[in-house]
């Protein structure tokens, strides 16, 4: 049998695409350059060696996802698999704050644009019907 801490021996930002958190590995790659990943409170860069129980916090847009290594996966995994390789501690309050956010673009409007005509009114009801 082999420790936890021997299993899970993968890159950062191999581990982040591989779970399915970023949809590429450059995107990864470029989040953790950027300061958008840190482990442990402190930026981390995109070579480092990852531990199981760490605890990763990944900025993306207006959420702040929590996440908790549980081992490394040999390759990028099905969303199905992600629970045996990370577990999310995110609040589900950062998942509304995005919620919010979507419904905000839908509702804004281009400067310039003038007012809403009554068919843009019938479609922001119908919206919040």
């Amino acid at each position: 049998m082999t420790s936890p801490e021997a299993e899970c021996t993968a890159r950062l930002d191999k581990w982040l695409w591989a779970v399915r958190i970023f949809k590429t590995r450059p995107l990864a790659t470029e989040a953790c350059r950027a300061g958008n990943v840190t482990v442990g409170d402190l930026v981390a860069k995109p070579a480092r060696t990852l531990r199981a129980s760490e605890i990763i916090t990944v900025q993306q847009g207006a959420v702040l996802r929590t996440l908790r290594v549980v081992a490394s996966p040999p390759s990028r995994v099905g969303a199905a698999l992600v629970p045996n390789f990370c577990a999310d501690l995110t609040p589900p309050e950062e998942f509304e704050k995005a919620r919010e956010m979507r419904v905000q673009q839908l509702l804004a409007r281009a400067p310039g644009t003038g007012r809403p005509t009554k068919r843009d009114r019938r479609v922001h009801d119908r919206l919040f019907e």
